[in-house]
């Protein structure tokens, strides 16, 4: 690697912004509904509680009774029926259940059809955290070519600073596409 501050601040952009891609792909994943009940589905839910607006996980406990429930505990029964109220509007897809102490939301058995559809999501998911990254990886290379036109690194370094950057984005693909075939699985086991 060449010794050059311009160069390391683009590695270091390079890294992070490839970084936030992976984490932004995998948070969405964590968000689709599966037929699986997972606690994560969750984590987006905004509720009216206490004058303000609240994450349903700061107002209580979310817990997997089985792989096909959810089981919310509330701190405050008071907000039973404004968590029930976000989370039917939150267009999740399930009816939530308030016996007056806890919230149930059972998940229904997928479909095939409904499992393919949501593999073609998660697809188009990956496919655009890969164009992302892409992106991140042009504008290292255009940072490269500006730096050799402005004759700053000879060709030699040019070139390895690219082979470095190349290095990198597959490194980062390579996780890509790794997650994205774990949630491919994930979704179309029964």
């Amino acid at each position: 690697m060449i010794e050059n501050e311009k160069i390391e601040e683009m590695m270091l952009e390079l890294e992070e912004k490839s970084e936030k891609t992976i984490n932004a792909l995998d948070n969405e994943y964590g968000a689709l509904r599966t037929g699986r009940a997972n606690p994560r589905i969750l984590d987006r839910i905004e509720v009216e509680a206490y004058g303000g607006m609240s994450k349903l996980i700061e107002l209580g406990n979310i817990s997997a009774l089985d792989a096909r429930c959810l089981q919310i505990s509330l701190w405050d029964k008071s907000l039973l029926k404004a968590v029930e109220k976000a989370i039917l509007q939150s267009n999740i897809g399930i009816t939530p259940t308030n016996d007056g102490q806890v919230i149930r939301l059972v998940f229904p058995v997928m479909t095939e059809e409904r499992r393919k559809e949501l593999v073609k999501q998660a697809k188009k998911m990956g496919e655009d955290s890969k164009v992302a990254i892409r992106n991140h990886r042009r504008d290292a290379m255009d940072l490269l070519k500006k730096m050799k036109t402005a004759k700053e690194l000879s060709e030699d370094e040019i070139a390895s600073c690219e082979a470095d950057v190349e290095k990198a984005v597959s490194g980062y693909m390579s996780k890509l596409e790794s997650i994205i075939a774990a949630k491919e699985k994930d979704l179309m086991s029964v």
